[in-house]
């Protein structure tokens, strides 16, 4: 028993770090689930955040000179981007960074101990990838628009590696500068 108690003393961060983050994720997920599972009857399609996503891409879009429509796919729960009369992309509900931040969010709470920092940098940090998102769905579908052929590096590598990278930097951001954490 003593080695158990060691091992929980000499882990105690980790095991910590480790529950609140997977108890933060658990409860937002369970949170956008409900979101979601409730969005299904919404005047929005296929919910409200993709919806404002999509239509916000299509604004960046139309400032950069693209002639884009933005329509309900008739098959599946998405949001056809159409730029130039071409059918390049479509918004699916994991395209709205809802996930995303949820991850990001998790983690910054599982190293948290100032609440007022804490809840800065999540806010900073989820508009910041909310914007890093709509910029990655109009660089991917005017790339798509370009290189169709290069649809599945452009999709399935380069710009994930873009959000992703970017929760990547502003969790060692959080790490370095704002939580309490040592470095070795």
């Amino acid at each position: 028993m003593t080695k158990v108690k060691h091992l929980i003393s000499k882990y105690k961060s980790v095991i910590r770090f480790t529950l609140v983050f997977l108890s933060v994720y658990f409860a937002l997920s369970l949170l956008y689930k409900v979101y979601l599972d409730s969005s299904e009857d919404s005047r929005y399609y296929p919910d409200y955040i993709t919806n404002l996503v999509a239509h916000q891409s299509k604004q960046i879009f139309s400032a950069l000179d693209y002639r884009t429509q933005v329509v309900n796919h008739p098959d599946e729960p998405s949001l056809k981007i159409i730029l130039n009369g071409k059918y390049v992309a479509r918004v699916v509900e994991g395209c709205n960074s809802v996930s995303i931040i949820i991850l990001f969010v998790s983690f910054v709470i599982a190293f948290a101990e100032r609440i007022r920092v804490t809840i800065l940098f999540i806010l900073a940090g989820s508009v910041l990838l909310y914007a890093v998102n709509l910029l990655r769905i109009v660089v991917l579908s005017i790339g798509l628009f370009y290189y169709p052929w290069r649809r599945d590096i452009l999709h399935t590598v380069i710009f994930p590696m873009i959000i992703y990278g970017m929760v990547l930097l502003l969790w060692m951001i959080w790490i370095n500068h704002f939580s309490s954490t040592k470095k070795a």
